[in-house]
C-alpha cells in the first residue's frame, strides 16, 4: 500500500480494536515494512494519536486513552449498530443521555453514506420497541432535523397541533431541544408571533430546515432548562415534591431531570430533592429505584401512595403464596 494517507486511516482503524498488534502482523496487513509500521507509528504520535508500544515477544502496538478523543473509524455494521442503538435511545426519554443522544446522531447521520441510511431506515421500519409507557415517545428522524437546526443556526418551518387541537404553521428560530418530565421540549423564537414559545415534539411534525441563518435571540432565562421549567410550572398542575434522599447528591441527579428537579447536598452521604411531577405514581417507581433509603416531606398524596404500594409489596410476599383478599 503506496497511499500513505489511506495507509494511516487504516492503521488507525487496526489500532482502535481494543488489542494489542505485533509490528510484523500491521505490516502482513497492510503489505509493507516493519520499518514503514515504525514510522506511520511515528506519524500518528506527531497527530496527536497516543500509540503506546510495549517490548517483549508478546509485545505490540496499542491505542491508549489520551487528552482527547480521536477521530472514529468505524466499519459498515459498526455504524449501523450505532445509529439504531442511538435512535433507540434519542426516541425515548433516557435520564442523562437523552440530548447526547441527539446530537450524537445528527453528527452520524450527516456523514452516513447513503446506502448505511438506508440499512438504517429499513431496520427501523422493521423493528419495534417495547414501550414502557414512560410518555410520548418522538421520531429520532424528527429529532435529529431539530438538533441539525439548533447547531447550525438555521430557521425551521413544521406543523403544530397544540393542547386543543388546533393545527398551525410555525416559523422559528431553534434554540435548544430539552428534555424534561419523559417529554422533549424544543425551545425557539416564533417569529410569526414575534415571542418565544415552547413546543413539545411530540405534537410537531413535518419539520424543515429553510436554510436561512439567523443571529441568536437573548432567552429570557438562564438558559434553556430553566426556561422549560418555569413554563412547565406556570401551564401545568403540578405538585411540589420534598424529600431527603441518602445518596451523595451527585448520584441522585443522574435519575432526575435538571428541567424540573433540583437537588441540593445535605453532606456528603443525603441531598435534598425538591421537584415537580405531574405524576405523583411515576415519581414513586423513580424513588424506589434510588436503591437507598429515602423519606417524603411533601405531599401528602404521594406519602399515601408509597404507604399504598407497601402494603401491596407486603401482601405479595406473604409466606404460602395466599392471593388477594377475596380471591381463592
Amino acid at each position: 500500500m503506496t497511499d500513505t494517507p489511506a495507509r494511516l486511516l487504516n492503521l488507525l482503524s487496526l489500532l482502535q480494536t481494543p488489542r494489542e498488534w505485533p509490528g510484523s502482523e500491521l505490516a502482513e496487513r497492510l503489505g509493507v515494512s516493519p520499518r514503514t509500521i515504525r514510522r506511520d507509528i511515528d506519524r500518528l504520535r506527531d497527530l496527536g494519536y497516543p500509540v503506546q508500544a510495549t517490548m517483549g515477544a508478546v509485545g505490540g502496538y496499542r491505542l491508549v486513552a489520551g487528552t482527547a478523543m480521536p477521530p472514529l473509524l468505524l466499519d459498515d455494521e459498526e455504524a449501523v449498530a450505532i445509529a439504531v442503538g442511538l435512535r433507540a435511545a434519542a426516541g425515548h426519554a433516557v435520564v442523562g443521555i437523552e440530548e447526547a443522544s441527539v446530537r450524537a446522531l445528527a453528527k452520524l447521520l450527516q456523514v452516513l453514506p447513503g446506502r448505511l441510511r438506508h440499512r438504517v431506515g429499513a431496520l427501523n421500519t422493521a423493528t419495534m420497541p417495547l414501550l414502557t409507557g414512560d410518555g410520548p415517545t418522538v421520531d429520532p428522524d424528527d429529532l435529529t432535523v431539530l438538533a441539525g437546526a439548533v447547531t447550525n443556526r438555521e430557521r425551521l418551518r413544521f406543523a403544530y397541533r397544540a393542547g386543543d387541537g388546533a393545527e398551525t404553521r410555525r416559523n422559528v428560530e431553534p434554540e435548544r431541544l430539552v428534555s424534561a418530565g419523559r417529554r422533549w421540549y424544543l425551545v425557539g423564537y416564533d417569529l410569526d408571533r414575534d415571542d418565544w414559545r415552547l413546543f413539545r415534539v411530540d405534537r410537531l411534525s413535518e419539520p424543515r430546515a429553510t436554510g436561512a441563518h439567523f443571529t441568536p435571540r437573548p432567552l429570557p432565562a438562564e438558559d434553556a432548562a430553566a426556561y422549560v421549567a418555569g413554563k412547565l410550572r406556570r401551564q401545568s398542575p403540578a405538585r411540589a415534591v420534598v424529600a431527603t434522599v441518602h445518596a451523595p447528591a451527585a448520584n441522585v441527579r443522574r435519575h432526575f431531570d435538571r428541567g424540573d428537579s433540583e437537588i441540593e447536598p445535605i453532606d456528603e452521604h443525603r441531598c435534598r430533592l425538591r421537584s415537580r411531577t405531574d405524576s405523583l405514581e411515576w415519581t414513586a417507581v423513580r424513588l424506589l429505584t434510588l436503591d437507598c433509603e429515602f423519606e417524603v416531606h411533601e405531599p401528602p398524596e404521594l406519602i399515601t401512595h408509597l404507604r399504598t404500594l407497601a402494603a401491596r409489596a407486603a401482601r405479595a410476599t406473604r409466606a404460602g403464596g395466599q392471593g388477594p383478599p377475596g380471591r381463592p
